[in-house]
């Protein structure tokens, strides 16, 4: 059912790292990567929409977004989470209901893909859903709810959002809101913890989600917030797109701690391959990106011109310094098994919402982190269990944990 040029994966690896691999040895490791990957069933936890999706966009053709079908193809990667992100606003009536509306669209936009384009994608919503609709040739589309807000000041939707496909759901994103404290304070809003940690309705939240068979997310969740949650869950949680401190020391990143409570209750971390978490910008880099935040403003207010303009200043900034790369990416992965285990490490590319480094900057270029992986000494099984066989088995656990 698949079909990897090999030809074109070496010539891609050579240029993400930089020379040209001329050994037997090294061509023998790409044949054998190639093999790997086309055998593996892949599956990327964060793969954003913009807010046109399915209207100006259609991507079961060529498009400008990381992720579409021809490159879903070409990358051979199998599967993944469609995201609902709505970005953090008042906590009122009216930023719930604007909040709402950026959902919906989202989500309509994601049920369109599964129906409009049934022959390429189809929606998953059980661990057992994925592993046949890849077996059949498709793409398995799984749904994520990236930030809570929009809930409002009740729980009593998760049921409805649980009906519709999604299998997890952030609690926070950047700001802290209703539900919780944020990794990322909004310095317009908040002045220190609002909560410290899960507020009571985040605790409702929690049960909800256990209730209804949705994995709880800790990606962009304060440190406390995210202890709370995984002592709280009677399943286990997931990081949906994170890193790892040791290795980029950004707030948003995880600590060897929370590395170790993710594999204690039986979770999963995916590393994100989002250039700022992987590597950390230069001091001429932050003084950059810290002039352009101030210029832009509260990023919750942005329009889709304001985020376009606003990202493409940004990658003006980031090629002022060598990027992040396919094996800065990996130095995440090896940190997070060495702690967490082999068992509580998974892969997120955050395309379309900020993600993509060198020799990964779209769903094309997917073979590159197999590729590397191999390089590393990983088994085969091994490189299962971290594309996607971690993810599908806390899925089976939520699964069987719902009431």
């Amino acid at each position: 059912m698949r079909n990897i040029t090999l030809g074109l994966l070496a010539l891609s690896l050579a240029a993400c790292q930089g020379e040209v691999a001329t050994t037997p040895d090294d061509a023998q490791t790409e044949l054998d990567a190639a093999a790997i990957h086309a055998r593996t069933l892949t599956l990327d936890t964060h793969i954003d929409i913009p807010l046109t999706y399915m209207k100006e966009i259609d991507p079961s053709g060529p498009t400008d977004l990381q992720v579409d079908l021809p490159k879903l193809q070409a990358g051979e990667l199998d599967s993944g989470f469609w995201i609902v992100y709505t970005p953090q606003g008042d906590l009122n009536e009216a930023g719930y209901a604007r909040g709402a509306a950026i959902a919906e669209t989202r989500n309509a936009a994601i049920q369109s893909l599964v129906t409009t384009h049934n022959e390429s994608f189809e929606l998953a919503k059980t661990a057992a859903d994925v592993r046949r609709i890849v077996a059949a040739g498709k793409y398995a589309v799984m749904i994520g709810v990236e930030n809570a807000y929009p809930l409002g000041e009740s729980v009593e939707s998760v049921p409805m959002w649980a009906e519709r496909g999604v299998r997890y759901m952030g609690i926070t994103h950047f700001g802290h809101n209703q539900f919780g404290d944020s990794s990322n304070m909004n310095f317009t809003r908040d002045d220190g913890p609002r909560w410290n940690g899960l507020s009571p309705l985040g605790k409702d939240l929690v049960r909800a989600m256990n209730d209804n068979g949705i994995m709880v997310d800790v990606s962009h969740a304060g440190k406390e917030t995210m202890m709370q949650a995984a002592d709280l869950s009677r399943t286990p949680i997931i990081a949906s797109h994170s890193g790892v401190k040791a290795v980029a020391d950004s707030a948003r990143n995880l600590d060897d701690e929370q590395l170790s409570k993710i594999a204690e209750v039986g979770g999963v971390a995916q590393m994100v391959a989002l250039g700022s978490y992987v590597k950390l910008p230069t001091d001429q880099q932050q003084a950059a990106r810290d002039k352009l935040d101030a210029e832009y403003g509260d990023r919750n207010t942005w329009d889709q011109a304001k985020r376009d303009a606003y990202m493409a200043e940004r990658a003006k900034i980031t090629a002022m310094a060598p990027e992040a790369i396919v094996s800065d990416f990996v130095d995440h992965i090896d940190h997070a098994v060495k702690v967490a285990g082999i068992d509580s490490v998974g892969i997120a590319s955050d395309f379309d919402g900020g993600g993509g480094i060198g020799g990964w900057q779209n769903a094309a270029e997917t073979a590159n982190v197999t590729a590397e992986l191999v390089k590393r000494g990983y088994s085969e099984d091994d490189i299962a269990k971290i594309w996607g066989g971690n993810l599908l088995r806390v899925m089976e656990v939520v699964e069987q944990g719902a009431k």
